[in-house]
């Protein structure tokens, strides 16, 4: 199956593109080529290949939960501007007032 310089034209009509001459006649020929590389795929002997669902096998990376020491809240609380007991104040910027 070729692509036509109509079918091109077609397809940019489509598209809502312009292009110049040679860019139809530069889309054609490239689209040939990858037409002709698919038909050079489909000669490949793929009776005993398995349909994969994704190219690369995957596996869990879930791991497991685990409690490790943090930082004080005092400690997380010093650089802030301004702080109240266990939290940072910073002004209001939703609504009014």
């Amino acid at each position: 199956m070729a692509v036509t310089r109509k079918d091109v034209e077609h397809i940019a009509e489509l598209a809502r593109l312009k292009f110049a001459e040679a860019e139809i006649d530069s889309y054609t020929e490239q689209l040939n080529e990858i037409l002709n590389y698919i038909e050079k795929l489909n000669e490949l002997d793929t009776e005993n290949v398995e349909p994969l669902s994704h190219p690369v096998e995957g596996f869990n990376v879930f791991r497991e939960d685990e409690v490790k020491p943090s930082i004080s809240t005092e400690e997380a609380l010093k650089n802030g501007p301004e702080k109240d007991e266990h939290f940072f104040n910073v002004p209001k910027v939703i609504g009014g007032d």
